[in-house]
């Protein structure tokens, strides 16, 4: 082709290219704008910053027409975003169903709601660190959550116009955890602080450890939250089995899991493995006792679950450390109700099987919550009559107004084990005491099989939150659980407190684990429930790890075949047995795979624990003169 040629086949091109080149117009808006009035509240995302430079991301959100309206403040690793937006709504109340169904108090009482991200977590900036330390021997920086919650608050009253410039800050869990950091060093804004289900030692008895045995069950939490910011649902925890039983079982110890799921690369699973004792690591970060050291000056409205499933021990913790410094009994409260984690934000009528006759949440939230709230953040509220105890009593349903926790006119009673499987309040006598062999290939499980992750969808079979009600029968039929039954009761037998184990066992290996189940039982027939008729409903239980006898800090291992003494306090309760009930008490070896299994052989970390370090053992629950065993029992006369 000539070059004339060439040229005028090009130019008859242009055309066809420029054609094809022109920009087709947009149906997306550069900008999209909603209509004015079209919602009941205002939302605005905005970037918080913090003293060091770094932003945290968070939600405000303002009620159509509000003019001195108070601040609810919730500061959270779960997504703020995600939180405040549970369906497509031009109403607040929808938005904040779920985590934030307490809508009856925050909607109805015109609160500006605030939720933002901690530092590290989805849309804020800055280094993610579990439950961050205080600034010092375990935090080099200088913000924690307590500056955090000062440099945020002060913001939002300098520039939510809208605002009283008065706050409270509320939460549930690690969200619960985190109003008490707010009180280490409090913004002079910050008039009230609710704690829900806090965490608060994550060592004695809350979600990492009770009293020295590993939650492995909790793996699965440590990799999600630490392995994302943004829990990465692609990079979350992965299912090899349908029955968690046999995925924790074949693994072997909780630290072989955790190598072979390479949770050595989050740094708080590094942290658990090199810390199995209650040391400096733990002690440091105890909340209760960190409080117990600073000044009392803001209300606090501590909330505690009598079945909390994952941290039962923080909130009567903390008032147990705190509440002597509340001299004019003006500062420290507590509401203890019949819920699961979280449930006080949940309908309350019942709880797994168990009844109420009354949504015992709803009763908090509209009778407790919302006057409180009220009173210290505004002006000229009227006094809430909030006593200083607020006490659901299981067994007779009825809320309890008491003075302080536990209440005046509670004595122990001692509950003695006995011979031939009995229990009682005289003295021991026959046989001296009762045996089984403990397997760490057959561990008892600490609920019926096949066992399901942690989750809260019930009607996909993710009934987590209930299995501290769980029937107790199977459990005692196994010959690896020692069981102890009452005679039935001629009259009610009221307990307000924590039942303290006073364990005398002996075994053949070298470490152990004691399980020790306070259990009430109903009668065989049950005529308004039937499904209740012999039901085993454990009021209080925990667990031991034998290896800290003598000190919570250093592992020692037992001396085998030697009778010795175990004593650890259970949670609290606060229970009526009733008249044709009887007590029992089921004292067992593992609870498995809530908690790793002991090998029975000692070792210096179990969680290094190699498999030929799993051997059986005969344990023996001694109850003879001299060698007694008993629950310490908090009666209320």
């Amino acid at each position: 082709m000539t070059s004339a040629k060439l040229l005028s086949f090009l130019l008859i091109l242009l055309p066809l290219r420029a054609q094809q080149t022109v920009a087709f117009p947009s149906e997306t808006p550069a900008k999209l704008t909603i209509p004015a009035n079209a919602f009941q509240y205002s939302r605005q995302h905005v970037m918080i910053p913090m003293r060091d430079g770094v932003k945290l991301f968070t939600v405000v959100l303002v009620p159509k027409g509000a003019k001195q309206a108070p601040i609810l403040l919730t500061r959270t690793p779960y997504d703020a975003k995600a939180l405040s937006n549970h369906t497509q709504s031009s109403r607040l109340g929808p938005i904040l169903q779920g985590y934030d169904n307490a809508t009856d108090v925050i909607v109805n009482g015109g609160y500006i709601r605030v939720l933002q991200d901690v530092r590290g977590k989805y849309g804020s900036e800055g280094d993610y660190v579990m439950n961050r330390p205080l600034r010092g021997k375990r935090n080099p920086t200088t913000v924690d959550h307590a500056t955090d919650t000062y440099d945020t608050i002060d913001w939002l009253v300098k520039n939510i116009p809208e605002t009283n410039g008065r706050v409270g800050i509320l939460g549930i869990s690690y969200d619960g955890f985190l109003p008490l950091m707010a009180l280490v060093d409090p913004h002079p804004a910050l008039k009230v602080s609710v704690p829900m289900n806090p965490m608060v030692d994550g060592w004695k008895g809350d979600d990492w450890f009770h009293n020295g045995a590993f939650r492995q069950i909790n793996m699965p939490y440590i990799w999600n939250q630490e392995g994302t910011r943004d829990n990465d649902s692609i990079l979350g925890w992965w299912s090899t089995h349908f029955d968690a039983y046999d995925m924790y079982l074949q693994a072997g110890s909780a630290g072989e899991l955790g190598r072979k799921r390479g949770l050595e690369q989050t740094g708080f699973w590094r942290k658990i493995v090199e810390h199995p004792g209650y040391d400096a690591f733990w002690q440091d970060q105890a909340v209760d006792q960190i409080l117990a050291a600073k000044p009392l000056a803001v209300p606090v409205l501590l909330v505690h679950s009598l079945w909390d499933q994952e941290d039962i021990y923080g909130a009567p913790a903390v008032y147990k450390a705190i509440k002597p410094k509340d001299v004019n009994n003006d500062k420290v409260f507590m509401v203890m109700g019949p819920w699961y984690h979280g449930q006080m934000i949940d309908d309350g009528s019942t709880l797994g099987a168990l009844k109420f006759n009354s949504d015992t949440a709803l009763h908090f939230r509209e009778e407790i919550l919302a006057p409180f709230l009220d009173q210290y953040l505004r002006e000229g509220a009227p006094k809430a009559d909030v006593a200083t105890v607020t006490a659901f009593e299981t067994g007779t349903n009825k809320w309890r107004r008491l003075p302080s926790w536990p209440p005046a006119g509670t004595a122990e009673k001692r509950l003695y084990l006995q011979a031939e499987g009995k229990v009682g309040f005289g003295e021991p006598s026959g046989e001296r005491f009762t045996e089984y062999v403990s397997d760490p290939a057959k561990p008892v499980p600490f609920r019926s099989r096949p066992i399901r992750p942690m989750g809260y969808d019930v009607a996909k079979g993710l009934t987590w939150p209930l299995w501290l009600v769980d029937d107790q029968r199977e459990a005692s039929g196994r010959p690896d659980v020692a069981t102890f039954v009452s005679e039935v009761l001629d009259a009610p037998l009221r307990i307000a407190g924590e039942p303290m184990v006073n364990l005398v066992a002996s075994t053949t290996g070298t470490d152990a684990d004691w399980v020790v189940k306070l259990i009430d039982v109903y009668p065989d027939e049950v005529a308004d429930q039937p499904t209740m008729g012999g039901y085993q409903l454990m009021v209080a239980a925990d667990i031991f790890r034998g290896r800290y006898r003598e000190s919570s800090e250093f592992a020692k291992a037992i001396e085998a075949n030697k009778a010795l003494p175990y004593r650890f306090a259970l949670p609290n309760a606060n229970h009526v047995f009733r008249k044709g009930h009887r007590v029992m008490v089921q004292v067992q070896s593992a609870w498995f795979p809530l908690y790793d299994r002991n090998p029975q052989t000692f070792v210096s970390n179990i969680f290094l624990a190699k498999p030929g370090d799993y051997k059986k053992a005969t344990q023996r629950i001694h109850h003879a003169a001299g060698e007694a065993s008993f629950i310490g029992l908090p009666v209320l006369r």
